[in-house]
């Protein structure tokens, strides 16, 4: 290579650094993770953290681990013949100008981006601290005889949260009052299913919950089980599938009981149920959307449910 008169070598142009593409997947691991998993999340920002520390380094002309490191300067002879190394130098200019672009854009990008973030995607993730869900009193739901309770999932929070289910008292048991609660969304894709039975409109009640909303309870007898209007799905009268696309069982809700009063609980997914009312076997999953399967091979296609 060919050197001046005192020595010098010509200069090299820094080396690719690899570091923004890490970065940049990164960012690309957190978006995924809000809407799969909050593990995808944490793994992105860890990634993002230290792909951007090294970044800074590299431009701020201190690379780690020799990614763009400048030649080592050569010795220049001194003016007695012995050889003398240059001091090292500082940062450039234009480097320092690079990192200083670099933080000023982050800084702009973050104030214009977070608040809009933390807005419309945050709080769906966050515990609201809702309160429980009262479907009034114990004698509202004879032994045996179903109804369909129309209630509100969000107190406070107006019709929007109107929702439906199907409930029979299953008489006493051992650890209390046994219930089947079952949902009305149909597990192909989320239509609501009908009971096969007869619908005593005549005879529905509106009571005030505890948290004054409205709950209305219909009777319905001589139920054989549930149907979906929109596709033809079937279901017998503990919710398992019998005929049609569903892919499962229809979702149920937990519920306690609480000073005499029926509360509901958490909506659950369900891939079958052995036997019938308080003697059930229910074979429960967490809650997953309509149309995914919870058990058998097929599940490997859901591996990620979204938080809810």
């Amino acid at each position: 290579m060919d050197q001046d008169p005192i020595g010098h070598q010509p200069e090299h142009p820094p080396g690719q650094s690899v570091w923004p593409i890490g970065f940049a997947i990164g960012i690309a691991c957190i978006l995924v993770g809000l809407v799969i998993s909050w593990w995808v999340v944490a793994i992105g920002a860890a990634i993002t953290l230290v792909f951007g520390f090294l970044w800074i380094m590299d431009l701020s002309g201190h690379p780690v681990g020799g990614s763009g490191a400048p030649p080592a300067e050569p010795a220049v002879p001194g003016p007695s013949g012995t050889a003398r190394h240059h001091a090292a130098q500082p940062t450039s200019r234009s480097g320092f100008l690079s990192l200083a672009t670099l933080a000023l854009g982050g800084l702009i990008g973050a104030l214009v981006t977070i608040p809009p973030l933390f807005v419309a995607m945050i709080p769906p993730f966050l515990k609201q601290g809702k309160k429980p869900v009262d479907l009034g009193p114990l004698d509202l739901y004879p032994l045996n005889e179903w109804r369909i309770v129309t209630f509100r999932l969000v107190p406070n929070e107006g019709a929007v949260w109107n929702r439906t289910a199907y409930i029979r008292y299953n008489g006493p048991t051992k650890s209390g009052p046994s219930f089947t609660i079952i949902s009305n969304r149909c597990a192909h894709l989320g239509c609501p299913v009908q009971p096969l039975g007869l619908i005593q409109k005549s005879q529905s009640k509106e009571i005030q919950s505890v948290n004054l909303e409205p709950v209305r309870t219909t009777p319905v007898i001589a139920v054989s089980g549930f149907s979906c209007p929109c596709h033809g799905g079937a279901y017998d009268t503990e919710g398992n599938r019998t005929a049609g696309p569903p892919v499962r069982a229809l979702d149920r809700f937990q519920y306690a009981i609480v000073k005499g009063r029926l509360v509901l609980g958490t909506m659950y997914s369900v891939a079958h149920v052995d036997g019938t009312g308080k003697d059930a076997q229910i074979q429960k999953h967490k809650l997953f959307g309509p149309g995914q399967h919870v058990d058998g091979w097929e599940q490997i296609f859901y591996p990620f449910t979204p938080p809810s």
